[in-house]
């Protein structure tokens, strides 16, 4: 017992900030381990396990009515052996699990609750749980009696289900090669997206709405590829609808994980790492595609926020911010349209706050009833600049408001910011932030992407060149997940293609090794999610499904796919095939589910553009690099042939060299090169002649 606190749990010697909040818990949870279990078979007890992340609302709900509760502990503690995992640190528990859960009760979420033996066999499974019984289902009052009597006097029973639903969890895993996806996917994905879009906000679907832009990158790709004109008008209708809606943070930047409406007014209000990282790739390209300035500005406050409240000082990105405050979801975000009036003055208030969407009785309705709470969303009814020009309200007067809202907002007790590192999640926000200094050429953009990966590469690859998943308070545990992999290969691709910096393009290629070596299926083919050496849970899965981030799989076949345009290695081109044999069955059942999968497959069979700069380095070849910013080329691949290691790792560039010393330009299509080029007007009519 500590004392400062009542109870103190198992939980306190743990790194991840979901364990910590409640490790004072009157629940005696156990982490995930040897420790839990073993007793579990020594008492014969059924294992609560108890799956969730630190910035989850539901999460802290069912915290502060159940696990908070000592009639409620009481009851566990004598019943079960309790383990709580953070999804966030153990996504391959996490996977496995939900996967259970969405078999038994046809849809899933979190917190996840699992009941199973202590040999990790589930037999029950559900998500949030209230303390009492509520709309004629069992509370936990009601069910932990009911499950404890169960393992009592039905054990026979529960182990048959238990056989079952393995078998069950075994067949939904499997993954058996076939063909490779047929062109037609492209188009049934398409057609899929666009019979679900909606015309007036965007977005796909009614409610509740995520932002998905892996689905935007895919489309992106498809109009380009295609010609077709209403891909690209879907993504640049609904990217200009999530900016102006409440699911942006309009006062400090940073998109919310999802609108609970089809507006994009209401979001939850946490903010997720990967979210901000996907969306600033779609709003890059995107204003590569359509010169939309909203676009620009978008990323570049987007990425103000990152810099600003999401970087540790090492260089790592943060993985989230809660969305409660003070105990209520939104309450930092929100302001009544007196407190708006007071900061930044009567006169400037009555043009703004219409623009802004305020009312007097507030836009923000109370989750549970409905009603208006007072306090207000800020949004925008058409594009910014638009309004403000109608208004009469200069752009400095704007930004004086929106900072003097700022300041004050600042003063108010924050979200809960889950401050660990993630290989993962850092690697998808590296991959951004290049995208971003591709397209925009800001040099704050490379700084702050290298900042990160040379804070992973120097804490958090082992001894035996194996990434590892979590850092925390100077503290690296958990080996990498395929996604760790694939992710950082990623940002690590991208860095290299604008930092040029050899050293970045090395370590891709090293990691991508052990990724092969690690996690590869060598008789079924694609990357099974958890590695070779890892800890063997109930079944080993793969992860294929785009869900709030691209699947390992996906990314690993768009990282194989540049790196065998980029290196000309065929072994990277004869496992990108093998890979995309997974997906063909799949696709034709749900091709929507796999638009990464596709973005990727697409490059395969779309005219690839290679271009190869020889000069003594990246400011010397500048001019060309600055030409190629104005222009989308999803399907290329650069490099700079600067005379060192790139000729060793891509020994084809040894040939295209600076000629007479001057910086040079080598166009390929499919590796069909055009004439060498010092002049920048030609380099660009080469590259365009593939865009048209």
């Amino acid at each position: 017992m500590n004392q400062d606190h009542t109870y103190t749990n198992k939980l306190i010697g743990e790194k991840s900030p979901y364990l910590l909040q409640h490790a004072h818990n009157p629940v005696d949870w156990y982490p995930w381990g040897d420790e839990a279990f073993e007793l579990a078979k020594k008492l014969d007890k059924p294992i609560f396990l108890s799956i969730g992340y630190s910035t989850c609302h539901w999460c802290h709900v069912m915290e502060h009515e159940s696990f908070e509760d000592t009639a409620v502990a009481s009851l566990m503690n004598d019943a079960f052996i309790n383990i709580k995992v953070d999804r966030e640190e153990r996504p391959d528990i996490d996977n496995i699990y939900m996967t259970v859960c969405q078999m038994l009760t046809g849809s899933g979420g979190w917190p996840l609750t699992i009941i199973m033996t202590p040999d990790k066999k589930p037999f029950y499974a559900a998500t949030y749980i209230p303390k009492n019984k509520r709309y004629g289902r069992a509370g936990m009052m009601e069910l932990v009696p009911q499950l404890k009597n169960a393992w009592r006097t039905q054990r026979g029973e529960i182990l048959e289900n238990t056989k079952r639903i393995e078998d069950g969890l075994k067949k939904a895993v499997m993954s058996e090669p076939g063909n490779n996806p047929s062109s037609a996917a492209f188009t049934e994905a398409q057609k899929s997206f666009a019979s679900r879009y909606d015309e007036e906000y965007g977005g796909f679907g009614v409610k509740p709405k995520f932002p998905s832009p892996h689905n935007l990158i895919f489309l992106l790709r498809h109009g380009y590829s295609t010609g077709n004109q209403k891909s690209i008008e879907m993504v640049e209708n609904t990217l200009e609808n999530m900016r102006l809606g409440g699911i942006y943070d309009q006062i400090g930047f940073g998109f919310h994980r999802y609108s609970t409406d089809k507006e994009w007014l209401t979001p939850h209000f946490e903010k997720m790492l990967y979210d901000q990282a996907m969306l600033v790739m779609a709003y890059a390209e995107a204003y590569q595609v359509t010169k939309n300035p909203l676009f620009k500005s978008t990323v570049e406050e987007v990425v103000t926020y990152v810099s600003r409240d999401m970087t540790d000082a090492k260089g790592g990105f943060f993985s989230a911010e809660d969305a409660d405050s003070e105990g209520e979801e939104g309450k930092f975000y929100v302001f009544s349209e007196k407190d708006l009036t007071e900061i930044i003055g009567e006169s400037l208030a009555e043009k703004l706050l219409p623009l802004w969407g305020i009312e007097k009785d507030g836009n923000f309705l109370d989750e549970s009833t409905g009603n208006r709470t007072g306090e207000n969303i800020l949004h925008w009814k058409e594009l910014p600049s638009d309004q403000l020009h109608t208004a009469g309200v200069s752009p400095q007067e704007y930004e004086d408001a929106r900072k003097k809202i700022f300041d004050i907002r600042e003063k108010r007790i924050h979200p809960y910011k889950d401050d660990k590192v993630l290989a993962s999640w850092n690697g998808l926000m590296i991959a951004a932030l290049t995208k971003a200094y591709e397209v925009f050429g800001d040099e704050h953009y490379l700084k702050l992407a290298k900042g990160s990966a040379d804070f992973i590469l120097s804490n958090m690859v082992n001894a035996d060149g194996e990434l590892m998943h979590r850092y925390r308070d100077g503290e690296v545990g958990i080996l990498g997940h395929a996604e760790d992999y694939a992710f950082f290969i990623q940002g690590l691709l991208g860095l290299y293609e604008t930092s040029f910096e050899t050293k970045y393009l090395q370590k891709a290629v090293a990691l991508q090794k052990v990724f092969d070596a690690m996690f590869w299926d060598e008789q079924d083919g694609g990357y099974f999610f958890s590695a070779i050496n890892g800890e063997k849970l109930i079944v080993r899965q793969k992860d294929q499904y785009d869900g709030a981030t691209p699947s390992a799989n996906s990314t690993a076949m768009m990282n194989l796919v540049r790196m065998a345009k980029m290196l000309s290695e065929t072994k990277y081109d004869e496992r990108a095939n093998e890979l995309s044999k997974l997906y063909g069955e799949a696709l034709v059942k749900s091709p929507t589910a796999y638009s990464y999968f596709l973005a990727a497959y697409l490059f395969t069979q779309s005219p690839s553009l290679e271009i190869v700069l020889a000069g003594k380095d990246a400011k010397e070849v500048g001019g060309f690099l600055a030409e190629m910013r104005d222009v989308y080329l999803p399907f290329k691949v650069t490099l700079l042939n600067d005379g060192g290691e790139i000729n060793k790792l891509a020994p084809f560039t040894k040939m295209q060299l600076a000629a007479g010393g001057k910086p040079t330009a080598y166009v390929c299509q499919n590796y069909a090169c055009k004439q060498p080029t010092q002049d920048v007007k030609v380099f660009v009519k080469q590259i365009n002649s593939f865009t048209e």
